[in-house]
């Protein structure tokens, strides 16, 4: 993980903190002035963001630590379990509201006026949690931090709720309170399909599965662009928390030296490891004379799809192909015949 990721992923985790704490210090002070349950109700969502937003710096500051004697693939794999507290904490959320709307419409407690104050506390508690969603997202998107990325998703659901918090302040001014439970309850359905959203976004990352296609075949294509790369394949490219490891076999020239194989392998690794996603590289070279290439199917239709429709491109060689049909042909010459 580079220094810039580092620093960039904490400072996110603290200036969440930072907001949230002006938040709950306003809030709380307009409830205290009103008795308004919907300002009310925000002050609690906001306190309980403070909170949570304590543990996910937490687990930020975790997660971006270097590698060390007991870890020495770094620290990576916290993050998708912090983007799943966060995920709690929406769950916790959305709960929350359903419940207060409920039980304000069977308790008749809806419909307090927060007046002008109310009004402007809630306005810029969307406008700040906006401000946070899209400084969350694009951070969490350019490092590439699924744990930024669930923040962020919170932020937009803080937006919904002090909308329908919002809505129910001016529906009690304007002689419609029941509009303050009714856009609580709307809200809560959004707030749970966000939770949904976030843990499934990141069981890949805590299974391990396959990156996106377009991500295997750039890595393959860096692969196979090396001059002396004649194929490739057992290409093997999975999550390992939020960063890729990749591993594959290249195939190159049997007669060629050790020192020469080696250049080749720590070319292929550092074009590889050049892409922002990748973590870890994994190459072992083959002398294309072995004979050792096996069908590799995905690997033939990333390349084959990368070059479709590309009518002066060179054929590239995914499993190897061209390569097995060189050794077949060095170990039967009549085949040229």
């Amino acid at each position: 993980m580079s220094d810039d990721r580092r620093r960039a992923v904490r400072r996110v985790g603290a200036v969440v903190l930072a907001a949230n704490l002006g938040l709950v210090a306003a809030k709380g002070g307009v409830w205290w002035v009103t008795g308004s349950l919907a300002v009310g109700s925000e002050a609690v969502n906001s306190l309980a963001d403070t909170a949570y937003s304590l543990i996910v710096l937490a687990g930020l500051y975790l997660t971006t630590r270097p590698p060390d004697f007991e870890h020495p693939h770094g620290h990576e794999r916290i993050e998708p379990f912090v983007s799943l507290f966060v995920a709690l904490g929406v769950f916790v959320a959305g709960g929350v509201v359903l419940w207060n709307a409920a039980t304000s419409v069977v308790n008749g407690t809806y419909g307090v006026e927060a007046g002008a104050a109310g009004v402007a506390v809630l306005v810029v508690t969307a406008g700040v949690k906006f401000g946070l969603y899209r400084y969350c997202l694009a951070v969490g998107r350019e490092r590439h931090s699924p744990a930024v990325v669930a923040a962020a998703l919170h932020n937009r659901n803080d937006i919904l709720t002090a909308t329908a918090a919002l809505i129910g302040v001016l529906g009690a001014s304007f002689g419609a309170p029941i509009l303050d439970p009714i856009a609580a309850g709307v809200v809560s359905v959004g707030i749970f399909y966000t939770g949904f959203e976030i843990v499934r976004d990141n069981v890949s990352y805590l299974v391990g599965a396959a990156p996106p296609e377009n991500l295997r075949r750039e890595i393959l294509e860096r692969a196979l662009e090396h001059p002396r790369v004649r194929g490739a394949h057992d290409v093997v490219a999975h999550y390992v928390g939020p960063e890729v490891d990749v591993s594959l076999h290249i195939e190159v020239e049997g007669h060629m030296s050790l020192f020469e194989a080696h250049d080749i392998e720590s070319e292929v690794v550092e074009s590889i490891r050049a892409i922002p996603e990748v973590d870890d590289v994994f190459v072992h070279v083959d002398p294309k004379e072995l004979g050792e290439w096996k069908p590799d199917a995905d690997a033939d239709r990333l390349v084959g799809t990368a070059v479709a429709g590309e009518a002066d491109a060179p054929p590239k060689r995914g499993a190897g192909e061209d390569a097995r049909s060189e050794a077949a042909t060095a170990e039967d010459p009549e085949r040229l015949n």
